[in-house]
């Protein structure tokens, strides 16, 4: 009697590069391909508006080319029923790195007590938390040292897609979710920007080296078409980093190839981020760093909030990012760091309200890039920014947007009479944000 192996997807949604698949195919029985909406168990972060979205359309993408099964529900209920369900004689899965995954032990452990296969894999990092430490046997909270270490570990070749015959169990209907927004229907830019899945993330891949890798020490002018845009499908799994790492050592222009490793050190960036989340599994509501909790920051002012969530601060660049945000559920990444830098030491507001903003409306929000980035902008973090460097919106759309290109395409009216005056003085807010780190170092340290 066949007993099927249940393929547990969750931030891995394809078939090429998939370890788990790979040694479901192996094992040599049928195959439940599963995706669980998991929103309700403990060190579960529900996904925000924009993700819903790509999640529909991901789910939909890999659907048409595989039979998939889908279940709403906890983790630990729903896995042990399906195996009721279907007598599946294995469930296998790839490795999450943050604090889901004592979700995982726990059924790792239930599920072969009861005499079942079960087993996890690495598929979404190219190095595991645990296996980069420095010399004291220590994670690293500095980049540098860590992506050096990082790069000496052997690099796996990708996996092909496996020849695997699919069974299937009662679904769910993926439009009975409600993941795509109606009333408003507020996507039409992400739409436009978008083609999710594991072809869409193939084509984006493909193009990022035959057009745009050339320009990418251009990367930090954000009118110029030079960055991957590979992040959504990346925190989705619809690409994996080996199959980056592959074709970036794979045929391109001469011109393309000087540009490798310094775009390969921003996938190192991901790799440090999701290390970091691994020791610091609350990092979206702690201070990386304990010594910013006596950080005197101000309650937000509900019209200054807005006005920043809108991008109608009165300042071009900072408007600029978020309105390309909500348009497209995406943000250039220097403009990312110039507007969560004025949130969070213009405005003086916690850098965790920005966080759960970003959460909402990035596509491309994962667990450990959203709050880590936030943080290093804060000065919180790991390896991060010196509080006391804040970025000028202004000095800054002068060296990368120096034609104008970015903010006339996203924020037209400023220079006009109808564009609205500055929330703040940025020179004074400057001083105002010194001063309070001043401050707190003084508590720290009262001598």
């Amino acid at each position: 009697m066949s007993r099927p192996t249940i393929v547990w997807l969750r931030d891995d949604l394809r078939l090429a590069d998939n370890p788990a698949l790979t040694a479901a195919a192996e094992r040599g029985e049928p195959v439940l391909l599963l995706f669980l909406l998991d929103e309700v168990s403990p060190g579960i972060r529900p996904f925000g508006a924009a993700s819903r979205w790509w999640l529909h359309h991901s789910l939909e993408a890999l659907g048409s080319n595989a039979t998939l099964t889908l279940r709403r529900g906890a983790a630990e209920e729903i896995i042990p029923a399906l195996v009721a369900e279907t007598g599946a004689g294995a469930v296998f899965w790839n490795r999450r790195y943050g604090a889901a995954r004592e979700i995982d032990a726990r059924l790792k452990e239930r599920l072969r007590s009861d005499g079942l296969d079960a087993d996890s894999f690495q598929a979404n990092l190219l190095v595991e938390p645990w296996t980069v430490t420095s010399g004291q046997g220590e994670p690293y909270k500095v980049f540098t040292p860590f992506w050096k270490a990082a790069r000496e570990h052997p690099m796996r070749e990708p996996l092909p897609a496996p020849s695997v015959t699919y069974v299937d169990a009662q679904t769910d209907d993926l439009a009975d979710w409600e993941l795509l927004p109606t009333h408003p229907d507020w996507a039409e830019g992400l739409r436009e920007s978008w083609t999710p899945g594991e072809a869409g993330a193939q084509e984006q891949l493909e193009s990022f080296v035959d057009e745009r890798l050339e320009n990418y020490h251009l990367r930090d002018q954000p009118a110029v078409e030079a960055t991957s845009h590979l992040s959504p499908h990346l925190k989705f799994g619809e690409i994996s980093p080996f199959q980056i790492w592959d074709r970036m050592h794979g045929p391109m222009s001469p011109a393309a190839r000087k540009n490798v490793a310094k775009y390969l050190s921003e996938v190192g960036w991901r790799e440090f981020n999701h290390n970091i989340l691994f020791h610091s599994p609350d990092l979206a509501e702690r201070n990386f760093r304990p010594a910013f909790d006596g950080f005197p920051w101000s309650a937000p002012d509900d019209a200054e909030l807005a006005a920043w969530q809108q991008g109608n601060t009165g300042v071009p660049l900072v408007d600029a990012g978020m309105r390309e945000l909500w348009r497209t559920g995406y943000m250039h990444n220097r403009v990312r760091m110039v507007t969560a830098s004025f949130l969070v030491k213009n405005l003086l507001v916690d850098w965790r309200v920005g966080e759960k903003w970003f959460w909402d409306t990035l596509v491309d929000a994962d667990d450990a890039n959203n709050p880590a980035n936030w943080q290093w902008v804060a000065g919180s973090g790991a390896d991060a920014a010196p509080y006391f460097r804040v970025f000028n919106p202004e000095l800054q759309r002068a060296k990368f947007d120096t034609d104008g290109l970015y903010v006339n395409r996203w924020v037209p009216e400023a220079g006009t009479p109808d564009y609205p005056e500055p929330l703040v003085d940025l020179a004074q807010s400057r001083k105002d944000a010194l001063e309070a780190y001043d401050q707190l170092k003084r508590s720290a340290d009262p001598r």
